[in-house]
Order: structure tokens, then C-alpha cells, then sequence
């Protein structure tokens, strides 16, 4: 179908005939249909076009097409033609969700003004959806991935960008930095985003069931196998494909799942017979796959087909600035989900967790976090497991500095008096290193 497509109904062949005439004379896309089944096989929430359907008709009549549609889609428009004993029927339909009714016989122009106010509001509908959609999605991938630093925000514009494509994806990262919760903010975000997401922990899946967990077998496929079963890549029919540690699956099976993205299609074990498969894929690796597929360990031809787009997810190290606000973040999850009030933090803790380092990143931060809601004691040192060989003191000093005035301005909502005094700064030497490090007072406000 077209864009703005009218779908006409009528049993009547000379009616039908007559409205496609007129409707393509004005240049209208019009598919007509002597019963109303057809019709309604092609109504769907996303649709953009409308329905002009006759009343009397044998079978499924007019009001049953109509109702049957506005439980597809209750704001679908829908122009009843009816006869002259049928205009009180009609009236009453108008009251039921029809968006008009036209009176045979009817002025072709008559069609074609009813027709053309109908699509303009099926127009606008779909649009403020639209809308409606993306700050939800916005929301979401905001919500999934916090963070002020510009190697986030840049993530999460990343992420918008390719949200509404059919693109499959590649996350590399290093270990804790929040692969899964990317993917998962990725889905979210697409149109797939009501649809399955299906984590597949390839390094977890036993050896000699792995093929049968992906692509499913029929009855008798080997030994035990009673019953046929669908795989998980059929269970995300219409949705998302996580496979997270792909750089853990076996060269054999990597040549099998090659094949899978490439021809959208998989065979369960015992049978012949293509499935079609309407997923997408995204897949995650700790690991450099461009250094493993040139060692040998990775098939380049696989890394090809799904790093079509490829995001890294940055270390904490990468983003100290983000800590003391993602800290707080996790804490307040924390208790949330511990069922406790959210604790206070001092600046103190704020102060001790953003000079630390943190290796296992995020996910180390959140364990922290979960002890701290919890009331239990943190071990949060400022010992640092060692400095790469070139930096030099006055960049470690000048970061520990930036991290620490951050930190002071996380802790107190950005207000600048509260800050220089907890600091025991001056207002202009506040000022003076804020403009050094590039912090802003506004990234630290509390939000309205």
C-alpha cells in the first residue's frame, strides 16, 4: 500500500468502479474491495489511510467492518455510504466512532472533500503518535543511560539516530560499563520496542544444546527431543536479538549465525524448511573483535554483517564527571527497590566516590550503591590501582581537582555559595577553575 491509501468497499461492481474513477482523478490512491474481510486485512493502528465502506452488504456488513476496525485502531476513520432509509442508522453510527456518512447517490466531489478531510485527520493523528513516541523514546534512553558528560550525550544521540532504522548493531565495552541496559535502551526506542527483546548470554549456553536454544528442533532431532521447539530466535519473531559475549561463541556456530542475519531465515534442527525470521540483531563483545577477527578467533565475514553500526560504551574513568550524579542516581533506585527511604549523601561520600576508580564501572558503582542505601559501610579509599606511565602529575592533579569541584556541585545542586564555602574557595577562583575544567553550574542543578 501507498502512502494515504483509501480502502473502498462496496458489492456493487458500477459503484466501485465509479468511485476509483473519481478518486484517481484526483489523484487519490484508492483499493477497492467487493467484501469487507479483504478490507479489513489491511487496517492496522499504523495505517495511513481510511475507510469508505457501504452499509448493506452481504456477509460482514458496513457497521461490523467499522466496529471491527475501531477495535484495531478506535481513532481510524471510517465514511459509512448508506441509503436513504439508512441516514438514522448512520447518525447513530457518528456516535459510534464513524467519522462521517455519505447519502447515495452522492456528488463525486462530495467523495472526494469527505475523503480528503478524513485523511488529513489520519494525517495529524499519526503524527502527534509520532511525536508522542520519540519524547517517550527520548525519555527512555535518558532515563536507561544517565549522564552529563559529552561522550554520553553523544551515546544517547547515537542511539536516537539508529533507534528508528532496522540497522543491526555491535556494543563494545569494557566489562560493567552497561552493554545489556544500551541494547535494552535501543530497543526500547524502536519501532520493535512493544515486541520481545531476547538476551542471549552466548558464553552461558551449554555446547551441545546451543543450536537447538537458537534455532529450535523438531520432534526426533536427537535423542530426548519429544517434542518439536520453537528457539529463542523464533521467540523474538518481530523484536530484538541481544546476543551479549558473542566473541564466546564457537566458529562453527558463528558460520551458522552468519548465515541466519544474512538470509533473515533459520532451519530448526531436523528439518529443511526456511523460517523466516523478522528480528533485529544487536551484539555485544568486551573484547576488540576487529583485533580477534585479524588473530583468527572471530569471523571477519560475521563482524562485517553486524557492526553495520557499532557503539562503545565508555569506561567510568572516561566519565568521572558523571559519577557523583549517577552515584545519587543508583541510590535512589536502590533504596526504591529495597523499599527503604533514599538516604542523604554526603559530600563527603560524594567527594570520596568520584576521586576513586572504579574497574568494574558502572556495575561496581551499583554494588556501591546498593551497600550505601542499605546503611552499610562503604570501602571507597582514594588509592588508585596506578596511572598510565605517560601522565603526568599535573594532569592527575588537574583531573583530581576537576573531579572534586564536581563532585561539590553534584552535592549541592549546583549552587555556587553552598560550593566555594564547602570547598573553602574564594567566588572567583570558583569561578576561575570552573571556566579551566569546563563545568557549568547547569549541569548540576536540580531539576524543576
Amino acid at each position: 500500500m501507498t502512502p494515504e491509501t483509501i480502502l473502498f468497499v462496496d458489492d456493487e461492481d458500477h459503484l466501485r468502479l465509479a468511485a476509483r474513477q473519481a478518486l484517481h482523478l484526483d489523484d487519490l490512491d484508492v483499493q477497492c474491495f467487493a467484501e469487507a474481510g479483504t478490507a479489513l486485512s489491511h487496517v492496522a493502528r499504523d495505517f495511513p489511510g481510511i475507510l469508505v465502506t457501504d452499509i448493506r452488504m452481504p456477509g460482514m456488513d458496513g457497521l461490523d467492518l467499522m466496529a471491527r476496525a475501531l477495535e484495531i485502531d478506535p481513532e481510524f476513520p471510517v465514511i459509512l455510504v448508506t441509503g436513504h432509509g439508512d441516514v438514522d442508522l448512520a447518525v447513530q453510527s457518528m456516535r459510534d466512532g464513524a467519522y462521517d456518512f455519505l447519502e447515495k447517490p452522492y456528488a463525486p466531489a462530495r467523495l472526494i472533500s469527505t475523503v480528503r478531510r478524513a485523511l488529513d485527520k489520519r494525517r495529524l493523528t499519526l503524527e502527534n503518535r509520532a511525536l508522542r513516541r520519540q519524547v517517550g523514546r527520548r525519555d527512555t534512553i535518558e532515563a536507561r543511560l544517565t549522564g552529563r558528560s559529552g561522550i554520553m550525550t553523544r551515546l544517547r544521540d547515537q542511539i536516537r539516530a539508529i533507534a528508528e532504522t532496522e540497522a543491526d548493531v555491535l556494543i563494545q565495552g569494557e566489562t560493567g560499563t552497561g552493554k545489556e541496559v544500551a541494547a535494552r535502551a535501543l530497543h526500547r526506542a524502536s519501532p520493535r520496542g512493544d515486541k520481545p527483546f531476547v538476551h542471549i548470554n552466548c558464553a552461558a549456553l551449554p555446547a551441545d544444546l546451543i543450536e537447538s536454544e537458537l534455532f529450535g528442533h523438531e520432534a526426533g532431532a536427537y535423542p530426548g527431543a519429544t517434542r518439536a521447539r520453537f528457539g529463542k530466535f523464533e521467540h523474538a519473531r518481530g523484536g530484538t536479538v541481544f546476543l551479549d559475549e558473542i566473541d564466546a561463541m564457537s566458529q562453527p556456530l558463528q558460520a551458522k549465525l552468519l548465515t541466519a542475519i544474512q538470509n533473515r531465515t533459520i532451519s530448526r534442527l531436523g528439518s529443511n524448511d526456511p523460517v523466516e525470521l523478522d528480528v533485529r540483531f544487536i551484539a555485544a563483545s568486551k573484547r576488540d573483535l576487529e583485533q580477534a577477527a585479524a588473530s583468527g578467533d572471530f569471523r571477519a565475514d560475521l563482524l562485517y554483517r553486524l557492526n553495520v553500526v557499532t557503539l562503545r560504551l565508555p569506561t567510568l574513568a572516561e566519565r568521572r564527571e558523571d559519577v557523583p550524579r549517577l552515584f545519587a542516581h543508583l541510590v535512589a533506585e536502590a533504596a526504591a527497590r529495597y523499599k527503604r527511604p533514599a538516604p542523604d549523601i554526603p559530600g563527603a561520600v560524594l567527594d570520596a566516590v568520584s576521586a576513586r576508580d572504579w574497574p568494574g564501572n558502572v556495575r561496581e558503582l551499583r554494588n556501591a550503591a546498593d551497600r550505601f542505601a542499605l546503611g552499610l559501610a562503604l570501602d571507597i579509599g582514594t588509592d588508585t590501582a596506578g596511572d598510565a606511565p605517560d601522565d603526568t602529575l599535573a594532569a592527575r592533579l588537574a583531573s583530581h581537582e576537576k573531579s572534586l569541584i564536581a563532585a561539590s556541585l553534584a552535592a549541592n545542586g549546583g549552587r555556587l555559595r553552598d560550593t566555594y564555602e564547602s570547598l573553602g574557595l574564594s567566588r572567583k577562583a570558583l569561578y576561575e577553575k570552573m571556566q579551566k575544567h569546563g563545568l557549568s553550574r547547569d549541569d548540576f542543578a536540580e531539576p524543576d
